[in-house]
């Protein structure tokens, strides 16, 4: 029985490592596999794309096909190495060995590195196509997300923008159908090859809104080129939008990156202070850096909560009705209208340049279900500041929104 209790120790202390290693980043031999790993993703690339050209292929097919067993191997050892680590992950320790490796699996980061081992696996139990596996295989670019913050940051400006770019998306639809449908009615008659029917016409359309122009399908017609001209300058707005739109947001996300989340500037937080190695760098893959210059509102009085602040360096004050409050590094506040997602009872604004820590709502209510002395932490500082009537209050409270 102790045999068994102690093996089972050891097992889980070596899966509380791998995972360290793997997904925390927070020693030099997680930096090493991780290079190690972007490494071989980028030489996989190479060789996937000169395999591809026949003379390179009949000439070294060899190295080839050792360099592609080789990442599939160590692709493959990954990919089982993080379905059984995925319960060490805390947001899926609830769900089991079982449950956690499924959750992985289903993610968008699992899904990547299962089309990474595909190639070997599938010609297996299906005749593929060897093109479509050189195909697939490049599908291991998307690994290298894991690994760069730029990458990272872009992926995460598109999906904050989503619903504008969706917007962008049924609005080119729109003109798409339109304008292909005008140039039916005007060409059609004349170039029934080419705008003969309404999708044949859709052609032209996409080309010219997407600033192509091939050149295939011209309109000869006066009022066939009074269309097209109405398109082309329609087309001007259809690839300004979706630009103008990332651009804005990748900057608003390089910005808010400016400088880099450390382990050590998290554990110096009084709120993480308690917390072991393994659950401060997991808490640092919720926190959003953010740096403000003085004088910026960071908070405004009355507009809706999203989010909580924790004050890494700099200063801020809290404009409250009758006695304002300063903060320094190592306080937070906006804990309580985040938790309630209510209205901010006080506006922020920061004194002199200052670096934030923002956790969202949403993280913030799952961090203090999983860490339940962040939680206490968090209720002692409201209930004491109440208790103070405000009087030296860190944070954006007011007595109504601790009435649950």
């Amino acid at each position: 029985m102790k045999d068994a209790a102690s093996l089972t120790q050891r097992v889980g202390r070596l899966r509380q490592q791998l995972y360290g290693v793997l997904d925390q980043g927070v020693d030099g031999l997680s930096t090493m596999v991780n290079w190690a790993l972007i490494g071989l993703i980028v030489v996989t690339l190479v060789a996937t794309v000169f395999e591809s050209v026949p003379r390179l292929a009949a000439a070294h097919g060899r190295l080839f096909e050792t360099v592609e067993y080789a990442a599939l191997i160590t692709f493959s050892v990954e990919y089982a190495v993080r379905l059984w680590i995925a319960v060490e992950h805390p947001p899926w320790r609830r769900l089991g060995a079982v449950g956690a490796a499924l959750r992985f699996a289903s993610s968008p980061a699992g899904l990547i590195d299962l089309a990474a081992v595909l190639p070997f696996w599938l010609p297996l139990v299906v005749a593929a196509d060897f093109k479509a596996l050189l195909v697939l295989r490049l599908v291991r670019f998307f690994k290298l997300t894991r690994y760069s913050p730029a990458m990272r940051s872009l992926l995460e400006a598109l999906y904050g923008e989503r619903r504008a770019l969706i917007g962008c998306f049924v609005i080119l639809c729109g003109t798409t159908l339109i304008s292909a449908a005008l140039m039916h009615l005007a060409e059609g008659t004349t170039q029934p090859d080419k705008f003969g029917t309404i999708p044949d016409a859709m052609w032209w359309a996409i080309v010219t809104l997407g600033t192509i122009g091939y050149g295939d399908a011209v309109p000869i017609t006066t009022a066939g080129r009074l269309i097209a001209g109405l398109t082309i300058f329609a087309s001007f707005l259809m690839v300004a939008l979706p630009v103008g739109i990332v651009a804005t947001a990748f900057a608003n996300e390089v910005h808010r990156r400016d400088f880099v989340v450390t382990w050590g500037q998290v554990a110096r937080i009084p709120l993480f202070s308690e917390l072991s190695a393994v659950q401060v760098a997991d808490v640092m893959k919720i926190l959003r850096a953010q740096k403000v210059d003085q004088g910026t509102v960071i908070a405004r009085r009355g507009e809706a909560a999203h989010s909580m602040y924790l004050i890494v360096d700099g200063e801020v004050e809290i404009k409250l009705q009758h006695h304002p409050v300063r903060l320094g590094t190592g306080d937070f506040f906006g804990e309580v209208a985040a938790l309630r997602q209510s209205r901010r009872s006080a506006t922020v604004v920061a004194l002199r340049s200052t670096r934030l820590l923002a956790l969202d709502a949403a993280d913030l209510h799952s961090l203090m279900d999983r860490e339940p002395q962040i939680a206490a932490k968090i209720w002692d500082a409201a209930r004491e500041r109440l208790g103070r009537e405000l009087d030296t209050t860190a944070g954006d409270l007011a007595a109504a929104e601790l009435e649950a």
